[in-house]
């Protein structure tokens, strides 16, 4: 795979997102930028004004939707505001309106927006699979549940990371770690360059231990 110059990947930010789901892939990206100054990871939200993400922590984006950046990946975080994320059609139109070159990505139930948007369907994706305290009582569902029921089109994957092509979803929370390695394999970049920026941030044996934790399967058009 010949690496992409210039590798851009913006990632979403919005009310009560996943902390650990956006700032783990940014976090790759930001230490991957020691050895090629030329990648580049930034927020983007619905308008430009501060974003409260859960737990009250606050980040300012980068760009809005109207600034509509250039980028080679878009992510979608997970966390408790997809619930009404899956709703937002500035949101909708803002993926839809991305180039076909463009990868559509997610950590945990950020996939729920795609599988609303009927992105998913025909395709294999993964969602958060541990339950939290209210998810393992009733009426409470385990996000990968509830991703079949919100795309029942969708093939549901148990793999840490999945990539259908276009689109490529990951597991819960850290697996952004995931996702951002996995990301910097799609740019091109080999797997000494991916271990040597697990090495710097101490992460060798997880990723030696999730490397290959990756379902690829043929990209389809959605029927």
């Amino acid at each position: 795979m010949s690496r992409v110059a210039g590798f851009r990947l913006g990632i979403y930010v919005f009310k009560d997102a996943e902390i650990v789901d956006f700032a783990a892939p940014h976090g790759v990206f930001s230490v991957a930028r020691r050895f090629d100054p030329e990648l580049d990871a930034f927020l983007i939200a619905d308008a430009m004004r501060p974003v409260q993400a859960q737990a009250g922590f606050t980040v300012l984006p980068n760009y809005s939707f109207a600034d509509a950046p250039a980028m080679d990946a878009f992510l979608i975080p997970g966390g408790y505001g997809t619930r009404q994320e899956v709703h937002n059609r500035r949101l909708h139109e803002f993926v839809r309106s991305q180039p076909e070159s463009c990868l559509l990505t997610s950590v945990c139930t950020g996939s729920w927006v795609y599988g609303k948007m009927g992105l998913l369907d025909g395709l294999p994706a993964t969602n958060r699979k541990e339950p939290d305290r209210a998810e393992m009582n009733p009426p409470g569902m385990v996000p990968i549940d509830r991703l079949k029921q919100i795309a029942p089109a969708c093939t549901i994957s148990r793999a840490r990371v999945v990539d259908a092509g276009r689109i490529i979803t990951a597991g819960g929370i850290t697996s952004g770690m995931e996702m951002g390695f996995y990301l910097l394999r799609r740019a091109g970049y080999d797997d000494s360059f991916i271990a040597e920026v697990a090495r710097v941030m101490e992460y060798s044996r997880a990723f030696d231990l999730y490397r290959d934790d990756v379902e690829i399967a043929a990209e389809k058009s959605p029927s």
